[in-house]
């Protein structure tokens, strides 16, 4: 690692701790004797969405938390908990190992773990995924919903 201050290529590790998701390593350059810390981190694999109509999009986390957050919308739910349901979806998907994966699969991991934290923005977040053709088609997911299914 080189020197920010004089370039030097020479610089050793002098303390290194977990941050996060990541590395802080703290170091200092033995030719100049300036010290400076820097961080790393694993990069993830880039990840395409094959949507409906064979189109491809990258995965963008952002998109799938303002999905979830307006299902969600006026509920009792904390942001911190929609920001685990995203992190244990996106956690899901990348330990698939794929490059690509399909909307329908990520829709379907994010129903299920909705069902189980609220069943109001379960069925709005389905409403919208599902497209329902008719009342009917809506009537017929709630009453599955209440009675367990």
């Amino acid at each position: 690692m080189p020197c920010p201050f004089c370039g030097a290529t020479d610089t050793r590790v002098i303390d290194t701790r977990r941050v996060g998701d990541g590395i802080r390593r703290r170091r200092e350059c033995q030719s100049c004797r300036h010290r400076f810390t820097t961080y790393e981190y694993a990069t993830k694999m880039n990840l395409l969405v094959v949507k409906r109509d064979g189109r491809r999009e990258e995965y963008d986390r952002l998109k799938l938390y303002e999905g979830l957050r307006k299902a969600c919308a006026k509920r009792p739910i904390s942001t911190e908990a929609l920001n685990q349901l995203v992190d244990q979806v996106e956690g899901e998907l990348y330990s698939m190992g794929q490059g690509e994966v399909s909307s329908r699969v990520i829709g379907e991991m994010v129903m299920a773990k909705l069902k189980e934290l609220d069943a109001v923005a379960y069925v709005r977040f389905a409403s919208v995924y599902r497209s329902f053709a008719d009342l009917e088609d809506l009537k017929r997911e709630v009453d599955g919903l209440i009675s367990g299914r």
